[in-house]
Formats: structure tokens, sequence, C-alpha cells
């Protein structure tokens, strides 16, 4: 059956807010085309410094969010959407939208995924890169489908960057909003003993689960469907919930039953405009010991306040 993909064009100072909104008219990702600081990018990621010439001519001051619609889906719901919030937001756009077959969309995120290393020990891969050389590192291998989670975004970086700082071996984790699993995934690929993802998207889940087996940790790492923490039981050494904002906040008043005294609750998906309102929430029953930023978006490293 043909998808509908809905193209929005801004600025591309405006990117992070109009990505955040388009975030919210689907349940399984984006992909962006952004310019912008395109050597920058190259040189940190690939550590070269030749670039196709036909990205080099690329419009450095605008940038593209693809969005893709399930024929079962109302196109015109999300289209209402997206103008409703991008004319309050005041950014200035314009959307276009055309059918696509699924194989050829699918086929479409290729162009833009490639090998990615993160932090100092992953390496994120997608299958159709066989000959990639991990030079020394835990290679993660995952493709962009239908549940959000490629490595790709800022805010999955932040947070396995901060896996990788805190996970010491043999840890227990769960990861609240797993989408595609990739955070639980890196965690036992990092050393954790487990990981449980949770979902309240089934897709995701099943997502999920088949991304453990492809990178062959289906022994460590489950993920279940459930409204955030109501199907978890136990306590972890470490929780990461790479959500949005307000989800963060909500999670933050319940989460400390599921945490040992000395546990790391990570948190991203915190655009920098939310920054100061969800440090301020947590800090009621946390202490921040991290805090990192990535193109606009926050991850904060929390533990437990203790008793007096």
């Amino acid at each position: 059956m043909d998808w509908t993909e809905i193209s929005v064009d801004v600025s591309a100072s405006r990117i992070d807010e109009a990505a955040a909104i388009a975030n919210m008219t689907v349940p399984y990702g984006i992909y962006i085309e952004d310019y912008s600081a395109l050597e920058q990018e190259v040189e940190e990621i690939a550590h070269i410094d030749l670039i196709d010439e036909d990205l080099l001519k690329m419009d450095r001051t605008r940038a593209k969010i693809h969005i893709y619609i399930d024929p079962e889906d109302s196109i015109d719901e999300a289209v209402s959407f997206l103008n409703e919030r991008l004319s309050a937001a005041g950014i200035d756009y314009t959307i276009d939208r055309s059918l696509v077959k699924e194989d050829d969309w699918r086929n479409n995120w290729k162009q833009y995924f490639k090998p990615t290393p993160v932090g100092e020990k992953l390496l994120i891969n997608p299958s159709w890169c066989t000959d990639t050389d991990p030079k020394g590192r835990a290679v993660l291998n995952i493709d962009p489908g239908l549940a959000f989670g490629t490595g790709k975004h800022e805010t999955t970086r932040l947070c396995m960057e901060a896996l990788e700082r805190c996970i010491k071996g043999g840890e227990r984790v769960l990861d609240v909003g797993c989408g595609s699993g990739i955070l639980g995934i890196a965690a036992v690929l990092l050393g954790a003993g487990e990981a449980l993802g949770v979902d309240i998207d089934e897709l995701a889940v099943r997502t999920a689960n088949e991304n453990a087996v492809v990178n062959r940790v289906e022994d460590k790492f489950t993920a279940i469907a459930g409204d955030l923490v109501d199907k978890v039981e136990g306590k972890f050494d470490i929780v990461v919930a790479n959500i949005v904002a307000d989800a963060i906040i909500s999670l933050s008043t319940q989460v400390s039953r599921f945490m040992k005294d000395d546990a790391v609750y990570i948190v991203s998906g915190i655009i920098d405009v939310r920054a100061d309102e969800v440090r301020e929430a947590v800090r009621k029953d946390f202490e921040i010991t991290g805090e990192y930023t990535l193109g606009g978006w926050y991850c904060f490293s929390l533990r437990k306040k203790q008793a007096d």
C-alpha cells in the first residue's frame, strides 16, 4: 500500500523546534535533512574532510523534515496539526505531500544512515553496511524503521554516552519508552548484565525484541508493552528515559520505587526551551550529577536524594 510522505521545509535555524513538533504527528520517528553544519558534522563523525560535491551544493539556510504517514492514519489530521503548531510557534514553513510505496520509503532512509561511532565504545551500524570496520568498538546493528530510535538523533547519542559513563559491568537496566530498543541493547553491549525495555507502542516492542535477536542479546534484553512502568517489577541499577519533557516530569514522581538506593537515572528528549522546567521538576526528588547538551537537546544524569 502507498504511504504518504509529508515534507516540511523550514529555516535551518528553527529546525529543532520544528522537528519537536513533527515528532508529535507519528509514533515511529522522522528524518531530517539539515546541511547547515555539514563540514563540522562530517569531521566529527567520519573524521574526513572530503565531502561529495552534491552535498556541498545543498542550501545551508534551509532544512527539511520528512514524515511518513501510514495508509490507515489520517493525512489531513497530521497536516492540520503541523499547520496549527508551526504557525503558533511563529515558524515560517512550507508543506508538500506525495505518495510513496513502503518499500521505496524504507530504502530512502539508506542514503541518510551510515556507520556512526558514539562515545568511545559503540558503533551504530545499518544492516546494509556489511563491510564496516568497527575499529575495536562494540557494533550495534540497527536499521531505521517504524520504531523510533536509530542512534542518529542527538538525544539518543547523549543517552548512550551517559550509559557508557556509568556502566561498569553487570548492571540491571530499565529503558522507559524503549522505542527500537537501541538504549537497552546498547547497555548490554556496554557490559550491563540485563536490560528491560517498556513502551506503550506494541510495534516498538516487537521491533525492539527483533533488534535484540539481530544483535544476539535476546538472552539479556527483553521489551514489554505497557504504559511507562505499569508492567515493571523489581529495582534497577540504571533507569534511562529518552522521551519528552512532559513525560519525564510525570515519570520522575514515580520512578524512584524502581531504583536501587545508588541507582543512576538518565533522562533526555529535552529540548533546550524546556530544560529549566525539567531541571526544576526533577530536583524535588533527585540530585543532578551530570548535565550534557548536543544540538539544542539536553540529557541529565540523576541520583535519588538521600533522606537526612
